[in-house]
């Protein structure tokens, strides 16, 4: 992170009101008017996306913005460039990069037959192609790859397809002390292999740095220079498990040396993770949950073989998750701050200066997340943005550390005062086991006067996940508490990030014991006087759409509806989503044993909407589609088939405004709360 210096002088807070009319369907389907915004490094220039002129929201084109000497704060900042998608890539991101370049990331629908994706093998594949450009920060030379990499010729058109089917070059380490140097990744489609090479972006002049075949990858290289530091790798440790091993530069000898007391068996499924290299010390900070329930920082001396006796940092209720470094010139590593992720993430600032700004913010923006995006070298602009629940993003350039302008808010037509807002709780399972939980409330809403309102229940998906309680960018949370729905977000036992007790608890109990965590949830809002025990419903997607499943089947569930988006309905097809991996089948492959929905359709007992899209190679449609054709002749059922969609997010408007309506529709019908 670059060094911040911002002045929340002059910034007004946000006044709620009275609840309104339900949030149209559109205002979450169109695409936002600004997103995914950077910075460069000295600050002369920004880019992102912006909602195509002239196309009603219906696409992003890529933008630039020259940021001269002198800013005139009293006007919007307008973009100097924008360049269109055509008629078949679309836009999904895009980042300043050194050497005034661009980075940008497009996709499109395909179809045809391939051996290397995701539901490829015989017949068409209706999937989609990720491109990565690179280009001048005018935007009117967009090449693909970087500096060659990702276009090279190839001996046969199947390794050629694979390659532009799949994500091949990345950006590892943009080396802040550079002037145009980045750290590349390529993954060479011919040999299976990930290289590694420092590229210089304006002259793309490249040098090969390593070459992460076989067992060993690269997982820390060097800020400064992009030196590598630190490699991990798995060697068979018997019985089907495999050892972690990490190994890190001896300063002296040049030589890369195995550091024994990080090794961990692939089953225990530790954290293990380099956030940072301390030059003064030679120690490094080491993320690990080897320790404690919940992840903490700790220094690592290669040297001596050692941890500190005590973490550098450690949260009581929540788990680290990263070390803040200086970056300038000035500041150059020293120790910032810690992140950790609470109800959101959050920093704990040792700079006192840093601290201060983060204290002056929080009251410019009452309730509202700060994100420091990109800094100028100088620390005289930065840029930043605001969010929460309530709230869509809202981008802003801080200029000289006391003028604020707005660049853009992405969804201005939608009132913060229509949606509910997010607090962290906490509930207890029935055999005793705390639960967290992020609960999502209309706005206005009062259990005195209110009572009791239907509520959904929306399991995350993963279900190595969790959730998190700013902006919903999917836009359910947002569209349901507009309508009048209290919405429980569980992070039922199989969660990450609450602790290895939770994460644990779910191993071969999906649909079992993980289910009941959701059942609790409902039953706990039941009990709080909050949620009307006879306007239930559950709704989740991926692992989500697993648990909508289950609930169907379940005997004596508390739902009276359930909705599955891209659900898995078999625990046959989670296996072979992990299977692919060796690692992931000793990791994960063993927690998934439970009770399978698919098996037990014949026990379905309230009306389910399912809805896939036709585009989703993670999770085929058939599995949808052969759950519903199970259940619809002993309950009532409807299949949404979503044109074009993917799995996975970004999704186009179309697929947002399909799958938005199917699931209100469906809630409003005589199936759930009509």
């Amino acid at each position: 992170m670059k060094r911040q210096i911002i002045a929340a002088a002059g910034l007004a807070g946000l006044a709620f009101g009275a609840q309104a009319d339900p949030v149209s369907i559109e205002a979450f389907a169109k695409e936002p008017n600004i997103s995914s915004l950077s910075m460069s490094n000295d600050g002369t220039y920004m880019v992102g996306l912006i909602a195509t002129p002239g196309e009603d929201n219906e696409t992003l084109s890529l933008a630039s913005w020259e940021l001269p000497d002198t800013i005139d704060t009293s006007k919007p900042l307008v973009p100097t460039r924008i360049t269109p998608p055509n008629n078949k890539m679309r836009f999904a991101a895009i980042q300043a990069l050194p050497g005034d370049k661009v980075f940008v990331v497009g996709r499109q629908a395909w179809t045809g037959q391939t051996f290397c994706t995701e539901g490829g093998g015989f017949g068409a594949t209706k999937t989609f192609v990720v491109k990565f450009y690179v280009g001048s920060k005018d935007l009117d030379d967009l090449d693909e790859g970087i500096a060659g990499l990702g276009t090279e010729r190839l001996r046969d058109k199947q390794l050629a397809q694979c390659r532009d089917i799949n994500n091949t070059t990345g950006i590892s380490n943009t080396l802040p002390l550079e002037e145009d140097h980045v750290i590349v990744t390529y993954n060479n489609i011919a040999s299976g292999e990930t290289e590694y090479y420092r590229v210089n972006m304006r002259t793309e002049e490249k040098t090969f740095l390593y070459n992460g075949s076989g067992r060993q990858g690269i997982s820390f290289t060097d800020p400064r220079n992009g030196r590598i530091l630190v490699r991990q790798g798995i060697e068979p440790a018997g019985d089907g498990d495999w050892r972690v091993e990490t190994y890190m530069l001896n300063e002296d000898t040049g030589a890369m040396e195995r550091e024994e007391p990080l090794d961990y068996l692939a089953s225990n499924r530790y954290q293990m993770d380099v956030a940072g290299y301390d030059e003064a010390s030679g120690q490094y900070y080491m993320i690990t949950d080897k320790f404690s329930d919940k992840a903490a920082v700790y220094f690592y001396d290669p040297k001596t073989n050692q941890f500190s006796n005590e973490p550098v940092f450690a949260h009581p209720d929540f788990s680290a998750t990263g070390v803040v470094l200086g970056t300038d010139k000035e500041n150059w590593n020293e120790p910032l701050g810690f992140r950790y992720a609470a109800a959101t993430v959050e920093t704990y600032w040792l700079d006192p200066e840093l601290r201060s700004i983060q204290e002056g913010l929080e009251q410019a923006f009452p309730g509202q997340i700060v994100d420091i995006i990109d800094g100028a070298k100088d620390g005289n602009r930065v840029l930043f943005s605001t969010e929460a629940a309530d709230q869509p993003p809202a981008y802003y350039l801080l200029i000289n550390r006391n003028k604020v302008v707005m660049i853009g808010d992405s969804r201005p037509w939608i009132d913060e005062s229509d949606i509910g807002t997010t607090e962290l709780i906490y509930y207890p399972a029935r055999d005793g086991l705390n639960i967290p939980g992020l609960l999502s409330l209309p706005d206005s809403y009062d259990k005195n006067t209110d009572g009791r309102i239907p509520t959904v229940i929306l399991p995350h998906g993963g279900p190595w996940a969790r959730d998190y309680a700013g902006w919903d960018i999917s836009g359910w949370v947002p569209f349901l508490t507009s309508r009048g729905y209290a919405v429980l977000q569980p992070q039922y036992r199989g969660s990450t990030g609450f602790g290895r007790e939770l994460w644990f608890a779910g191993d071969e109990e999906w649909g079992q014991a993980m289910q009941d965590d959701k059942d609790d949830g409902a039953q706990y809002l039941v009990d709080q006087g909050i949620a009307d025990p006879d306007k239930l419903a559950i709704f989740g997607y991926s692992y989500g759409g697993f648990a909508a499943f289950a609930a169907t089947v379940r005997e004596d569930g508390p739902y009276q509806c359930a909705i599955s988006g891209a659900g898995v309905s078999s625990l046959a097809l989670f296996r072979r989503i992990v299977s692919a991996n060796r690692i992931s089948r000793i990791v994960q492959g063993n927690t998934i044993n439970g009770m399978d929905p698919s098996a037990n359709t014949s026990k379905a007992n309230i009306p389910i909407l399912v809805y896939h899209g036709d585009r989703d190679v993670r999770v085929p449609i058939a599995e949808g589609r052969d759950f519903y054709n199970a259940v619809k002749g002993r309950v009532n059922a409807k299949f949404v088939e979503v044109k074009d969609m993917p799995h996975s997010l970004p999704w186009w408007p179309d697929h947002h405004r399909q799958s938005l309506k199917a699931i209100d529709d469906w809630l409003k019908s005589d199936n759930c709360f009509g």
